[in-house]
């Protein structure tokens, strides 16, 4: 029986020549290097790729095998944008230092990346080994430079490609990285950042990514963002096999027959992918030109390579790197500060003059215009924000309570409740990296602690939401009031009312709130809403009309007075209308009305006769009631459309049920 399979992502960091590549190809039997230019230059230019299966890790039950998907990144400071490109959805680092150049620049640069992106397990390979002058010192100079950051405990093993040192060693110390490494979660929102995109004759367009956040399947379908072209994933492959579905934490090849790929002689209106680009899926959302951030620049940075020299002011023009897309934009501090320096934190909007496809929680980093210095990174906090009013404090206090926790679902729950006033479960952080289960247990528990109201499929900030139906209740209430003789509110006059006040956070919250309000003391009936304990009441000028009518209707129950000679009038008419819609009256014909008591104790009298004989001419049922044919036609009639009798010729007779 084969073991279940853990998937991971492992991408190599460090400084140019010191030997990444050929370690990866003495590990797999995988050369990274792809590009003719970069066999001829022996340098990596572009992100290389291969796998590694280890064994179980020691310790863990039941056995598992680990499935490591290697991307290896150019450690030249010419490619670092190529570098972070592959560093964005890793679990884990490996972390190379050449044991005869040692902690160089872009070993520096490479470590701030991966603390900015968030990455907290790595392990050190030191190459070269057999070059190192005092293996002792490297090892305790390695250890300086990883003080105070969360690799300051990572294994540090040397090896050699010459002499073959230490690749079993190596193994060993990543899996026991893996032994308690979590793998990805599904959470129901994939997203694949493109980081290459070919052509394969007879094959198609063919993209490759790591696949974060969710499951892709062959044959579905999917959208391009932040473009919002639809594609359809013909195949499924990871690792040269074709598969029907693939997990997070995989590398992903997918072949996209509708695309072509950018750069390839089409045009910017076609339709075309490229890196930068992400597969995901229509329902959560698109991009946008305006996203608001939290930035940190490490204390470090004066150990990056002259990167601590240049500050960022506020409108300076940076580099967004997230995900596998480079995307140019301009800083605006939200915080009161003119700059951002070294070991400093601030909230930020970062404005694009395209759009962006971020999730909220994304991390990124932010580099120099001519791309030559780390400066920062950072968190998506909101990924549609708007330009105006960015300063206001209202929307600094919003950003603050999502940057001070910016992993936990809780505080950015509450923080878009307060935003929204209202939202469908559905559309409630649908572009962030959280679960509808994560969402669902924060709503939860802030229902429990009165911050929020679940109301059906809408959740609510408690005080927003008590505000609404407040409204709603003044409203029906000043109706009963103003038209005490109505059934209730017409439900589209309390919708335009509540839309005209603008009390109303979203038009499709009106049908969550009716449903609201009928859990407490309000009742619907069709298309009117009224209290429970509202009773229609005849206003003042229709009142001895009213009491003229049922004076008529109980002296005589089965037998009473013509249509015309109980309301010869039009105040007496609009009074029986009253009396219709209220239920206090039952018209039976164009000519003919009982009073609902009467009608009531008719329809029992004749269910009683008809049981005991089974069948029965109208004539045989005139004495049942003692009526005349001028009021039993129409009162059978009517039993007939109500589905209680059945007629058969001129014999009548009870409807079986169902």
């Amino acid at each position: 029986m084969s073991l279940p399979t853990r998937s991971y992502i492992l991408a190599t960091a460090g400084h140019v020549d010191h030997g990444k590549s050929s370690l990866v190809r003495a590990l797999t039997g995988t050369d990274p290097d792809r590009l003719p230019e970069e066999k001829a230059r022996g340098i990596t230019i572009d992100l290389g790729f291969a796998h590694l299966d280890l064994p179980s890790p020691p310790g863990v039950q039941p056995p598992v095998n680990c499935h490591l998907g290697i991307v290896d990144v150019p450690g030249h400071e010419d490619f670092v944008k190529n570098m972070v490109a592959g560093v964005g959805s890793i679990d884990l680092a490996l972390i190379v230092v050449a044991a005869d150049d040692g902690w160089m620049p872009q070993t520096e640069e490479h470590l701030q990346i991966l603390l900015y992106l968030g990455v907290r397990r790595a392990v050190v390979a030191l190459t070269k080994i057999d070059l190192a002058a005092d293996e002792d010192a490297l090892r305790n100079q390695i250890r300086e430079k990883l003080r105070g950051t969360p690799f300051a405990d990572a294994a540090l093993v040397g090896t050699s490609v010459v002499t073959s040192r230490g690749f079993d060693e190596l193994k060993n110390a990543l899996a026991d990285v893996l032994k308690t490494l979590p793998t990805q979660p599904d959470i129901g929102k994939p997203r694949l950042p493109v980081d290459r995109a070919f052509v394969l004759k007879g094959v198609g367009t063919v993209v490759t990514g790591t696949l974060t956040g969710g499951t892709f399947k062959r044959g579905q379908a999917a959208v391009v963002q932040p473009s919002g072209k639809a594609a359809r994933l013909r195949t499924v492959h990871t690792h040269n096999s074709e598969v029907e579905a693939i997990t997070p934490g995989n590398r992903v090849a997918l072949n996209l027959p509708d695309l072509q790929v950018n750069g390839e002689g089409h045009g910017a209106g076609a339709n075309v992918i490229g890196r930068g680009d992400v597969v995901t899926l229509p329902e959560l959302g698109g991009g946008g030109d305006t996203i608001d951030v939290v930035l940190e620049r490490s204390a470090r940075s004066a150990d990056a390579g002259g990167g601590a020299s240049r500050v960022i002011k506020d409108a300076t023009r940076v580099r967004m790197h997230l995900g596998s897309g480079d995307f140019p934009c301009r800083v605006y501090f939200i915080d009161d500060v003119k700059e951002l320096s070294p070991g400093g934190k601030a909230l930020a909007q970062l404005r694009f003059d395209q759009p962006v496809f971020a999730f909220a929680g994304d991390r990124f980093i932010v580099r120099d215009w001519p791309e030559q210095h780390t400066l920062a990174g950072g968190a998506v906090l909101d990924p549609d924000s708007a330009r105006r009013g960015f300063r206001q404090e209202g929307r600094r206090q919003f950003l603050s309570t999502r940057a001070a926790a910016p992993n936990e679902v809780l505080p950015f729950v509450r923080s878009e409740l307060t935003r929204v006033g209202a939202v469908r479960r559905s559309g409630l952080l649908p572009k962030s990296r959280f679960s509808a289960i994560d969402i669902s247990q924060a709503v939860t528990k802030l229902a429990s602690e009165g911050v929020a109201v679940a109301a059906g499929d809408v959740v609510a900030d408690a005080a927003r939401w008590k505000a609404v139906v407040k409204r709603a209740v003044e409203a029906i209430d000043a109706e009963h009031r103003a038209h005490p003789e109505q059934l209730g509110v017409k439900l589209s006059d309390l919708r335009a009312k509540l839309e005209a006040d603008k009390a109303l956070p979203a038009p499709e919250l009106f049908d969550p709130l009716v449903a609201d309000l009928c859990r407490g003391d309000f009742v619907r009936a069709g298309a009117v809403i009224r209290r429970s304990t509202h009773r229609p009441a005849l206003p003042p000028r229709l009142q001895a009309a009213g009491a003229r009518i049922r004076n008529s209707l109980a002296a005589k129950p089965f037998d009473p007075p013509s249509r015309k000679e109980l309301v010869p009038d039009a105040v007496s008419q609009q009074a029986l209308r009253f009396l219709v819609e209220t239920g206090e009256a039952v018209e039976i014909g164009d000519e003919a009305v009982l009073s609902s008591e009467g009608y009531a104790k008719a329809v029992e009298a004749i269910r009683k006769f008809l049981r005991d004989r089974g069948q029965a001419t109208v004539s045989e049922l005139k004495p049942v009631l003692g009526v005349s044919r001028r009021i039993m036609v129409p009162l059978l009639e009517r039993l007939d459309r109500d589905g209680v009798t059945l007629r058969k010729g001129d014999l009548r007779m009870l409807r079986s049920p169902g």
